[in-house]
């Protein structure tokens, strides 16, 4: 079983940069599917990003031309480059993986100041 874990969330002002990371325990290869959802206090877990196995991206329109997602199964990583940050995107970051079964982070925290 793949264990992620988030890393790189932090205080930042708004207009800032943030590169979150995720890092699988073992190999991320086989998740046809790994994102970014996030959960800001008092509302639902709503997706960020995807990028599949074969590279293919997916941003929501919030985020789009601002945040890039990357993936790299040599070094069992996936990436948030988050550029332009609003104060709005302050939230609990969590990357999943998909294959037969969806794992989860634990989380880290974004806090944009406006």
């Amino acid at each position: 079983q793949v264990q992620l874990m988030e890393s790189g969330g932090g205080l930042v002002q708004a207009g800032g940069s943030l590169r979150l990371s995720c890092v699988g325990s073992g190999s991320i290869s086989g998740f046809h599917s790994m994102g970014w959802y996030r959960q800001a206090p008092g509302k639902q877990r709503e997706l960020v990003a995807s990028i599949t196995s074969g590279g293919w991206t997916n941003y929501v329109d919030f985020v789009k031309g601002r945040f890039t997602i990357s993936r790299d199964n040599a070094r069992n990583t996936m990436d948030l480059q988050m550029n332009s940050l609003k104060a709005e995107d302050t939230a609990v970051y969590y990357c999943y993986g998909n294959r037969a079964t969806t794992y989860w982070g634990r989380g880290t925290q974004v806090t944009v100041s406006s």
